[in-house]
């Protein structure tokens, strides 16, 4: 659907509930659990009963660890006492749950479509190194010593170094700005455990250039938003937030084949149509809640958005934008990095409880040196800069 034709569904889309659970390191807690304390959350945030919940969406499928089970879509409905039109589960990185819920709540097939995510990777160990599972490559790349989902991301930034003059000096500071936000956040797996840019530099490396500190977190955990229709939302009484504007696309490329800088996927066309279709400019977001993997990532995805030029980014990222007080918070529950890795539902549910003024003493408006966002920019990430989600969230009432 081009720019132009999503128009229309400006704002008609809103998120009315969300959901969290304990998150960090929880031990003695199944996947499965996680997923169920998350969706009983969201329905109860968005002051609705479980049977109005009409299409169940899980966000990601995961192999089960250790004697877990596998948890799908029928798994979860049956546990929540649930019978929804809609079950779907999608199995690999493709960011797909707006587009499907969109549909079906503009379609009338669903009232309340329920988002949800659920691990117990910190505690049970979770890898995403196929090749420590099945003792074989995973594919051609390990010929050349390309292991990991990170190798590949590694590939990308190590480019970006050379072409762009970025590195660890321009990714410390992302690190160390969003365990500030972190540390502001009670929820968040790093709260109370500040870091300095002198302790992003000691961290081991992981796969260079990347330390420990670069890469997310794997954590035990849960996230749950409730989707709905605007004027669905404004009966509820509730807070809500409305999607003003969204860009999706999918390169299917592998990293080896791209350009760090395409201009033709990924982040660039997406973010371009989510402007487009709200109809504003960079200079209206308020902040940005960004899929952080990898702390490259959240170069990367802000400057194929076009907030700077690709050698412009020593000097864009900086505390006094993107820290705590900043003219533009980037990542104001710690992301993916500092807070919980929920995936993509990690960066929405933040800007969801921004929005609706529900942050505590990060909450921008509240915190000293910031303003109160009317928009937030946030980006849903998949694979290896192969399929990207952009959305722009306005507040839609308190």
């Amino acid at each position: 659907m081009s720019a132009g034709g999503r128009e229309r569904l400006k704002d008609r889309l809103a998120v009315v509930g969300v959901g969290y659970t304990p998150q960090g390191k929880v031990p003695g807690r199944t996947a499965l659990s996680f997923h169920l304390e998350a969706c009983v959350n969201a329905i109860a945030d968005a002051g609705l009963r479980k049977e109005d919940i009409d299409g169940l969406l899980l966000y990601r499928h995961l192999e089960p660890l250790g004697e877990d089970l596998d948890v799908t879509g029928f798994l979860v409905a049956q546990h929540l006492g649930i019978r929804p039109a809609v079950l779907s589960q999608e199995a690999y990185c493709y960011r797909s749950w707006l587009t499907h819920a969109l549909g079906l709540l503009e379609t009338g097939v669903c009232r309340y479509v329920l988002v949800c995510y659920g691990d117990n990777g910190r505690s049970q160990r979770r890898s995403f190194v196929g090749e420590l599972h099945c003792g074989a490559p995973a594919d051609d790349g390990a010929a050349f010593g390309d292991f990991s989902v990170m190798a590949k991301y590694a590939l990308c930034a190590r480019r970006a170094m050379y072409e762009d003059g970025t590195g660890p000096h321009v990714w410390k500071r992302i690190a160390a700005s969003q365990r500030r936000w972190a540390c502001l956040n009670p929820r968040a797996a790093m709260y109370g455990k500040p870091l300095s840019e002198e302790d992003y530099l000691s961290a081991e490396y992981l796969v260079e250039p990347f330390r420990i500190l670069d890469a997310t977190m794997i954590t035990d955990g849960g996230r749950a938003i409730v989707l709905t229709t605007a004027e669905r939302a404004k009966e509820l009484g509730r807070p809500y937030a409305t999607v003003s504007g969204f860009g999706v696309s999918n390169t299917a490329m592998l990293p080896l084949w791209q350009t760090h800088t395409d201009r033709t996927s990924g982040a660039f066309p997406a973010g371009r149509d989510a402007f487009e279709m709200a109809g504003i400019t960079r200079a209206e977001i308020g902040a940005c809640e960004i899929y952080d993997c990898f702390t490259y990532t959240v170069e990367a995805t802000l400057r194929d958005y076009g907030f700077f030029e690709p050698k412009d980014s020593a000097e864009w990222f900086v505390p006094e934008r993107i820290g705590p007080g900043g003219s533009l918070p980037v990542n104001t529950s710690g992301g993916l990095l500092s807070e919980s890795y929920c995936m993509g539902l990690t960066p929405v549910s933040e800007a969801v409880m921004q929005l609706t003024g529900r942050c505590g003493e990060r909450q921008l408006g509240v915190l000293p040196g910031t303003k109160r966002p009317e928009f937030i920019l946030c980006s849903d990430n998949g694979e290896v800069y192969q399929s990207h989600l952009a959305l722009i969230l306005k507040e839609g009432g308190r």
